[in-house]
């Protein structure tokens, strides 16, 4: 007499087994894929606009900008103000020259959002009262300028040279305002001009 208990199917299947182990296996892979998609959803894309907000001869002026946006396009195209120029868009001839908390610098390489908080003083902001800076004037007075188009860039280093105690003589002026260029090559008429404001300025 055959024992037919033996040709049941026992409680264990190794078809089954596998497969369930496999598909347990995948659960935290899967919920793990899911979490990082949520959280990459969930981040910020680096090229939407952000808010920024410049203080611009002494105004805070708000901004919905491109993070890339640098101080020079802020100015020129969300601001209007089209004083600083863009002259090399490198950095090199100091045409886009802007104070910021009284430092020279090219606008054309500085991030807006660098700029937040701090004091940005363009060409625009130089005078007072409907009278013009003294360097203004002495650029007047000294035909310090052909075509314009670095003048307002070499006002404003001229500035910023006479506050760091640069302009002490002709060498001196001709070293620290090397940085902005002037191609109708007004640098004798320039050198004279700061040599005019200088005293002005360091009195003020």
């Amino acid at each position: 007499m055959s024992d037919k208990s033996s040709s049941r199917p026992s409680g264990f299947d190794r078809r089954t087994f596998i497969a369930g182990a496999a598909g347990s296996a995948l659960v935290p892979i899967t919920a793990r894929a899911a979490a990082q998609d949520a959280s990459a959803s969930g981040a910020k894309d680096a090229a939407l606009p952000v808010d920024v907000t410049l203080r611009v001869n002494g105004k805070d002026m708000r901004l919905h900008i491109d993070a890339r946006t640098t101080v020079l396009d802020a100015l020129r195209e969300h601001l209007r103000l089209t004083g600083s120029k863009k002259g090399c868009d490198h950095g090199q001839c100091g045409a886009c020259t802007v104070l910021i908390d009284d430092r020279r610098v090219v606008s054309c390489l500085t991030l807006a959002l660098a700029a937040e908080g701090q004091e940005i003083t363009t060409i625009e902001g130089l005078a007072t009262d409907d009278h013009l800076h003294p360097m203004q004037q002495a650029f007047i007075d000294n035909d310090a300028f052909q075509c314009g188009y670095c003048t307002p860039g070499q006002i404003v280093s001229a500035v910023a040279c006479v506050k760091e105690g640069h302009a002490g003589s002709e060498a001196d002026i001709r070293e620290y305002m090397s940085g902005n260029i002037c191609r109708c090559a007004a640098y004798p008429n320039i050198v004279a001009a700061v040599k005019q404001a200088a005293p002005e300025i360091m009195k003020g």
